[in-house]
C-alpha cells in the first residue's frame, strides 16, 4: 500500500515487547488481526522507548474505542479507508506533533472494500482468520490470536475455501498472497550483542 511513498516514508516491523535495532518515528498498530484485549497491545508499544509515537490503524469506528484510545496517549485513531496518500499524509501530521482522528466513515471514500477479500464475499470475521493463515500462523496460534474457539476457527476456514474456491491452506494462502492479505514489511532486528544470549 505504502510502496508508492517510500521517498516519505520508511516501513519497518516492530515487535512491542521487543528491543529494535533502531527508534521509530510512528508506530501504526494494525488492529485487524489483533485479539480483542484491553489496549495491551497499544500500552506496551506506549511504554516502549525506541517507539516515539503510536497511532491506531483500524476498520473500528467506535467513538468510545477511539476515545480509550486516545486516553492512552495514542497520536493517532487511523481510519483503514484511508487512501494511501492520505495515510502518509496524516502520519507526516503524528511526525509534527499533531494528534490525528480520521473523520467519520460517512465523510470518507471507500477504498476497496470494507476489509480485505469483502468483494469477494469473505465476512469481516473470515477475511481476518484468511489473512492469519497467509501470515503463516497454525490453528493454535490463530486460536490464541483471536481468542476463539478451534472449531470456530476451522468453521471459518472451511468457509473461507468455499467462497474463494480452494481446496487446502497452501492454496488458500496463496490467494491471501494474491488478493492483498501478505504483510509488506522488513523486519529490524535487534543488534548482536556479545554474550546476551544464553
Amino acid at each position: 500500500m505504502l510502496r508508492s511513498h517510500t521517498h516519505r516514508v520508511e516501513v519497518v516491523e516492530l515487535n512491542a515487547s521487543s528491543h529494535v535495532a533502531e527508534p521509530v518515528d510512528i508506530a501504526l498498530f494494525d488492529t485487524f488481526t489483533q485479539s480483542r484485549d484491553d489496549g495491551t497491545g497499544v500500552v506496551r508499544l506506549l511504554e516502549n522507548p525506541y517507539v516515539d509515537k503510536v497511532c491506531v490503524y483500524t476498520w473500528s469506528t467506535d467513538r468510545s474505542l477511539r476515545e480509550s484510545a486516545l486516553r492512552l496517549g495514542i497520536a493517532g485513531y487511523l481510519s483503514k479507508r484511508l487512501s494511501a496518500s492520505d495515510l502518509v499524509s496524516a502520519l507526516e501530521q503524528v511526525h509534527k506533533g499533531e494528534v490525528v482522528v480520521s473523520d467519520e466513515p460517512a465523510r470518507l471514500p471507500l477504498i476497496g472494500g470494507d476489509w480485505p477479500g469483502r468483494e469477494e464475499g469473505l465476512t469481516a470475521r473470515e477475511a481476518e482468520v484468511l489473512c492469519l493463515i497467509t501470515q503463516g500462523l497454525t490453528n493454535a496460534q490463530i486460536v490464541e490470536r483471536t481468542s476463539l474457539s478451534i472449531n470456530s476457527i476451522k468453521s471459518y476456514i472451511r468457509s473461507c475455501y468455499r467462497k474463494i474456491g480452494v481446496d487446502s491452506r497452501s492454496r488458500a494462502v496463496l490467494w491471501g498472497v494474491e488478493h492483498g492479505m501478505q504483510l509488506d514489511r522488513v523486519r529490524v532486528s535487534e543488534p548482536d550483542i556479545p554474550g546476551s544470549r544464553d
